[in-house]
């Protein structure tokens, strides 16, 4: 994962995505489960789910999703959700983008592309967790919150030693917000 910090995510871009096809940004169904299972095991460290899991994001979360296609081919996914206890909050739970498509600022334009959506009127805040070692991730999130010009927040929350039996590394719960619907400075496409 990564996000271009500098400059507009999309910036430099055009010429059908820098020569490597055209992307295409859309909610997921069902067919997608399958291949989103396969991005994910591409992408360490993300967590593998089962494929059941990767379906019912693609289809009872669609909304709240995406997948980013080049050539018919899968390239970026980003899965998140509204807590019910919390509905001006996004929850991003997983970004993936595959090797070809790195350098692209594709994991910013997928998360400025779910917020467009109506499905997300009314959030202000982005939750998402990320162990300590993550750089990619915690690069990721530190230029969303500079681009919507938000705080951002970081606790320990799922702890090592007390919520994860296998040793996984604690996840920090962090935050980004609030902030105004205004500022949604993520385009998710490129500029002319």
């Amino acid at each position: 994962m990564e996000i271009e910090s500098n400059q507009s995510m999309t910036q430099g871009l055009g010429v059908a995505e820098r020569s490597g096809g055209r992307l295409d940004f859309a909610a997921p169904g069902a067919g997608d489960g399958p291949d989103v299972h396969a991005l994910i095991a591409a992408c360490p460290p993300l967590d593998q789910n089962s494929v059941y899991c990767n379906l019912l994001q693609c289809t009872h979360f669609a909304d709240t999703c995406v997948a980013v296609k080049r050539d018919g081919r899968l390239v970026g996914w980003v899965s998140g959700y509204r807590p019910p206890e919390e509905r001006d909050v996004l929850f991003v739970w997983q970004v993936a983008v595959a090797a070809e498509a790195r350098g692209l600022g594709l994991a910013g334009r997928m998360i400025g592309h779910i917020l467009e959506r109506p499905a997300c009127e009314g959030v202000t805040r982005i939750k998402t967790t990320i162990t300590p070692d993550n750089a990619a991730s915690w690069g990721l999130f530190k230029g969303i919150a500079r681009k919507l010009s938000a705080p951002l927040s970081d606790a320990p929350w799922f702890l090592k030693d007390r919520h994860f039996p296998s040793g996984h590394d604690t996840e920090h719960l962090v935050t980004i917000g609030p902030f105004e619907r205004d500022a949604l400075t993520i385009p998710s496409r490129p500029a002319a």
